[in-house]
C-alpha cells in the first residue's frame, strides 16, 4: 500500500509538473491583468482623449478643409484651363501665319535673299578673321625676333 501511495504521489507530482509546463493560462491571465491595469489605471484615458482629438480633427478636415481646398482647386484649375486655351489659340494663329508665309512667293523670295545675305556675311566674317589671325601671327613673329635680338644684345653687354 505504501508503494501504491508513493506511486500515486509521484504521479501527482508529475501531473503538477506537467500542468505547470503545458498549462499557460495563469501566466496569460497575469499578462492580461497587467495590460488592462496599465492602460486603464495608470494611463487613465489619455489614449481615448487622443483618439477623440484625432477623430475631431479628421471630421473637421472632411467637413471644412477638404471642401475649401476642392473649391479653391476648381477655381484655379478653371483659370489655368482658360489661360491654356488662350495660349493654344495664339499658338494656332502663329502656326497659321507661318504656313501662310511659307506659301507666299514674295516672302519666300525675301527669305531666300536673307539666307544669301547671311551666308555672305558669314564668309566676310571668316575672311576678316583670317586676316586678323594672319596679322597677329606676323606681329608675334616680329616681336619674337625683336626680343631675341634684344636678348642677344643684353647678353653681349652682360659679359663686359
Amino acid at each position: 500500500m505504501e508503494k501504491i501511495w508513493k506511486g500515486l504521489c509521484l504521479c501527482l507530482d508529475v501531473g503538477d509538473i506537467q500542468s505547470r509546463i503545458v498549462d499557460h493560462r495563469p501566466i496569460t491571465q497575469g499578462e492580461i491583468r497587467y495590460f488592462v491595469r496599465e492602460f486603464e489605471e495608470k494611463r487613465g484615458h489619455r489614449e481615448v482623449r487622443l483618439l477623440e482629438k484625432l477623430n475631431k480633427l479628421v471630421v473637421e478636415t472632411n467637413q471644412v478643409v477638404l471642401p475649401h481646398c476642392t473649391q479653391t482647386m476648381h477655381e484655379h484649375l478653371c483659370e489655368a484651363l482658360t489661360r491654356l486655351e488662350a495660349a493654344n489659340h495664339m499658338t494656332l494663329r502663329i502656326q497659321q501665319r507661318e504656313l501662310e508665309a511659307q506659301q507666299s512667293p514674295y516672302i519666300q523670295a525675301s527669305l531666300e535673299r536673307r539666307r544669301e545675305d547671311w551666308e555672305e556675311f558669314l564668309k566676310e566674317q571668316q575672311s576678316q578673321k583670317e586676316e586678323v589671325d594672319e596679322e597677329h601671327t606676323k606681329a608675334v613673329g616680329r616681336l619674337s625676333c625683336q626680343y631675341s635680338e634684344m636678348k642677344k644684345d643684353l647678353a653681349k653687354f652682360s659679359h663686359f
